[in-house]
């Protein structure tokens, strides 16, 4: 699938067969975000028949409900889409489409990304040292870690092999042992949607995208439909010491969803996720780098449900549902500014992730510190949803 971000390639290619919600932010009767579907290639206003996203989702009859709901004609979807690319958009345009559920993500659930973690820490967040320390890691480590099965006798006999060479690392304790890594990626309501920008920390200086597919999960733990993500990496910050994901992974604009849910029904389900495969392109704006690279989902080391049941179950639960970013194995290692010193983004990199049944996420990379401020928080929403009524 072309992912160069047109209007055209943006919806999935059986669109006029998908479910597809999502949220935007309209000026017109007052201003605020409204729950919108699209069907028959126009977007439809719905949120007089229901308050928000969380809400929809946790409706039994959710697919039915959306294919039927009336509400308020916004226009042609194509027209929403090149709204929502534009550098200063005009209402309505898209927002994430997900509202006050939790944002939740899941790390190192593919044998690649679990490598380039462990040379992150093991190189101390300096760039200039990871392609020595690839190679060193693939003699010791040796062998398809994709293989192996996370928390089986082989995982727990390798972790022993590594332990005595002295080469285990917390990333291969969260990559093959029997408990997934589980953060918070974002606060609710702080995700951007498609076409806004997504922002890097300013002190970054060795970073990438993370491309995933992102499951919306109602509050019994049922994935309810699925959209595409931007789990911006600070590959530099995070690899100085664990301890400081909070600081490389919920910084302003850092987590991007879109462009729509897509519920699932008999077309499309969570067997189309697990057989998914998603690409991305990275386009650069001052250099004219381009990086295009594809994932497949059939390579994920835990089941997609596994994750859902390791992030709620009788430890913890989310009242108002999550979405839950599934993991990533692209850290590109690409060289883009010399010899050795592999992949890190430019500002004004424009970043598309597409799979043909959830169509492309497109958005533009800048500097947390200057793209606009989260301002609308729960307080706002709850106003907003109070004068709708």
């Amino acid at each position: 699938m072309d992912t160069h971000p047109t209007t055209c390639n943006i919806l999935p290619d059986d669109a006029d067969r998908a479910l597809l919600v999502g949220r935007v932010w309209r000026d017109t009767p007052h201003p605020g975000p409204a729950l919108i579907v699209v069907r028959d290639g126009r977007v439809v206003d719905i949120s007089a028949s229901v308050a928000c996203m969380a809400d929809l989702l946790e409706r039994d009859d959710a697919a039915a409900f959306v294919a039927a709901a009336e509400g308020e004609d916004l226009g042609p979807v194509e027209e929403l889409l090149a709204r929502s690319l534009a550098e200063a958009p005009e209402a309505p345009y898209l927002l994430a489409p997900c509202d006050v559920q939790a944002i939740k993500a899941c790390g190192v659930t593919f044998a690649v990304s679990l490598m380039e973690r462990v040379i992150e820490e093991q190189a101390g967040g300096d760039p200039a040292r990871a392609g020595e320390l690839r190679e060193e890691l693939k003699q010791v480590i040796g062998g398809d870690l994709s293989k192996i099965v996370p928390g089986s006798e082989a995982a727990m006999a390798l972790k022993a092999e590594l332990q005595a060479r002295g080469a285990w690392s917390q990333y291969m304790e969260v990559g093959i042992g029997p408990d997934a890594e589980v953060f918070t990626k974002a606060q609710p309501l702080s995700a951007v949607g498609f076409g806004r920008g997504v922002g890097l920390h300013p002190a970054s200086e060795w970073n990438n995208p993370e491309p995933e597919i992102v499951l919306a999960v109602d509050a019994a733990g049922r994935p309810r439909g699925a959209s595409l993500g931007n789990d911006v990496n600070l590959r530099d910050v995070e690899g100085r010491s664990a301890l400081l994901l909070g600081k490389a992974k919920d910084n302003n604009a850092s987590c991007a969803i879109g462009p729509f849910i897509r519920l699932f029904d008999e077309r499309f389900t969570l067997d189309t996720v697990r057989r998914a495969r998603v690409s991305l392109r990275i386009e650069g704006a001052d250099d004219g780098f381009v990086l295009d690279d594809s994932s497949d989902m059939r390579q994920i080391s835990r089941d997609p449900l596994d994750l859902v049941h390791q992030t709620l179950g009788a430890h913890h639960q989310y009242p108002d549902g999550f979405v839950l970013f599934l993991g990533t194995m692209f850290s590109p290692i690409q060289d883009r500014d010399g010899a050795g010193q592999g992949f890190t983004h430019h500002l004004g990199d424009t970043v598309t992730i597409a799979t043909p049944s959830l169509g492309a996420l497109v958005n533009r990379v800048d500097r947390s510190d200057r793209l606009p401020p989260w301002t609308y928080g729960i307080r706002q929403w709850m106003a907003d949803q109070a004068r709708r009524r």
